[in-house]
């Protein structure tokens, strides 16, 4: 039986640093990673610089469909990494409350292990994990290694 591995990625730099150091050091695991878009972000839950006043109207099925796109790039990008260690991974793309997302995601689908980066869009903090990434560690029912 394998190791199944969830790693939720938001397209910082760190999330695909995550990707990377669960695909090196668990080669024989399942991986799924996971997208959220947050409807309460205007910014797509994606690291890109986003002029609000030149995308579609946050919350709009324009916006969604936008969101879905940018989630697209992330997960072929996630895919390439993959293919880079010879392994294949399943892709999720949830909206809602990142945290919450992540947690219940691990306890509704035997997740084993949760491998994510420190930080989301500012990985040059001071504070030492992000919100998203204290809460996932403090309430996910299952091992959280985060990569700094």
């Amino acid at each position: 039986m394998s190791t199944y591995i969830l790693v939720p990625m938001d397209g910082a730099p760190l999330s695909k640093k995550a990707l990377e150091v669960a695909l090196s050091e668990h080669d024989d695991a399942e991986f799924t990673v996971l997208h959220v878009i947050d409807p309460a972000d205007p910014g797509y839950s994606y690291p890109i610089d986003v002029d609000v006043t030149r995308e579609p109207l946050h919350g709009s099925e324009a916006w969604y469909e936008r969101a879905e796109e940018l989630a697209d790039e992330l997960f072929d990008d996630a895919r390439e990494t993959a293919d880079d260690y010879g392994v294949d991974l399943e892709t999720e793309l949830v909206a809602g409350s990142p945290a919450r997302v992540i947690v219940d995601y691990a306890a509704d689908h035997d997740v084993d292990h949760i491998i994510m980066g420190s930080h989301g869009r500012d990985e040059k903090s001071r504070i030492l994990l992000g919100s998203v990434t204290e809460t996932v560690a403090f309430r996910s029912p299952v091992r959280v290694t985060l990569v700094r």
